[in-house]
């Protein structure tokens, strides 16, 4: 089962810290301890960040997931923006095409414990993360 708790919209720096703020709250409410907490919290950070600077603007929609004996927390980063052209070539390490040091995606991807990647050029791209309770 899935319950969404919040969505909040991403269009500049202060949307991102208010859905990092968001998603820490909601880890620290259902049981994540710090650490889990900072890597939730810096995996959203960097795909808010993401939406800003690629496509503009998006949602971060958080959500609780009980699925059996696995409960956790999924947050979905979606936008209408230009569209990653190779999903493969943007989860790979070192690669970037906004002249920063490319752990981006890969680097995020480390953060959770599923990370499912869609995108369409010209349509945007949907980043889902999750990350489940020990």
């Amino acid at each position: 089962m899935r319950q969404v708790l919040e969505e909040v919209a991403v269009r500049n720096n202060t949307d991102i810290v208010t859905a990092r703020n968001s998603v820490r709250t909601y880890a620290k409410q259902m049981g994540f301890g710090l650490v889990d907490q900072s890597r939730i919290a810096t995996a959203v950070s960097e795909l808010a960040r993401n939406i800003v600077v690629y496509a503009k603007s998006g949602k971060v929609e958080i959500a609780k997931l009980n699925e059996g004996p696995k409960k956790g927390i999924e947050v979905v980063c979606e936008d209408n923006g230009p569209g990653i052209p190779d999903i493969e070539q943007a989860m790979s390490e070192g690669f970037t095409t906004g002249g920063s040091l490319g752990m981006g995606m890969p680097g995020t991807k480390k953060l959770v414990d599923e990370m499912n990647v869609w995108s369409e050029a010209g349509k945007g791209t949907r980043v889902t993360i999750r990350k489940f309770l020990k």
